[in-house]
């Protein structure tokens, strides 16, 4: 081997080392911005609707991108829950019938899979300023209440489209559900104290238990530039 040959070697083995991060990682390793959308709940209120009594929600959100396929999530919610048995089919002991409205925030954090690799650049790397992704995580609810304040955890579990309409800004539309591990979320007060178990049967965690769900609206902004002494060329901020 030549000293010309093994020079153009070792050049080639540094271009591609100094850009191997660039094909794995996003061009920006964090977004954040605001939601907005509507929240809804169902339970012993509710059992059969989703959407009905749809209110109002809105928070805001920070992301983690660890490369084109995976983001960790965190975000902080306010958000209004409303359910009534007035005009429903169940049949409650008693003939009862109750009705609720509460506020609720929440802190949480998910891990997002991406369907496809999302950027707006590196097209050499199959990426693509649309993908729909999943998402799952773990978070705690508070709803504060006129005789009781409901506080416990909470699953979430969704779906959702990002969109990234020019560099470094992305639109979204997300639908998740929450599950709780508690049947009172609906009860507020003793004037709608049957709602908590009403059949007094018991359930397992995740049975007869109650749910509220998110479809929201997102705006991001990326920040956080990622590597850019990687290479020679300077990163489009």
């Amino acid at each position: 081997m030549t000293p010309a040959s093994f020079q153009r070697i070792v050049v080639l083995v540094s271009l591609f080392a100094g850009s191997y991060p660039v094909l794995r990682a996003q061009e920006y390793k964090f977004e954040t911005g605001g939601m907005a959308g509507g929240a809804f709940y169902m339970g012993d209120a509710n059992k059969n609707t989703p959407f009905r009594g749809m209110n109002a929600a809105a928070g805001a959100v920070f992301r983690y991108n660890a490369n084109f396929r995976w983001a960790v999530k965190a975000n902080l919610m306010w958000g209004q829950v409303s359910g009534t048995t007035y005009g429903g089919d169940n049949v409650y002991p008693g003939n009862a019938q109750a009705a609720f409205r509460r506020d609720l925030f929440e802190l949480g954090g998910q891990m997002e899979f991406n369907f496809f690799p999302y950027s707006d650049k590196f097209a050499y790397a199959n990426a693509k300023r649309f993908t729909p992704y999943v998402l799952l995580g773990l978070g705690a609810t508070v709803a504060p209440g006129s005789g009781r304040t409901f506080a416990g955890i909470n699953l979430p579990v969704g779906i959702g489209v990002k969109y990234k309409i020019r560099n470094r800004i992305n639109l979204g539309c997300e639908f998740s559900v929450r599950k709780l591990f508690a049947d009172d979320f609906d009860t507020t007060d003793e004037s709608n104290a049957i709602l908590n178990n009403p059949y007094q049967m018991n359930g397992s965690s995740f049975k007869n238990k109650d749910w509220y769900s998110f479809l929201l609206l997102s705006v991001t902004w990326d920040f956080g530039p990622r590597c850019s002494q990687c290479n020679n060329s300077r990163l489009d901020l």
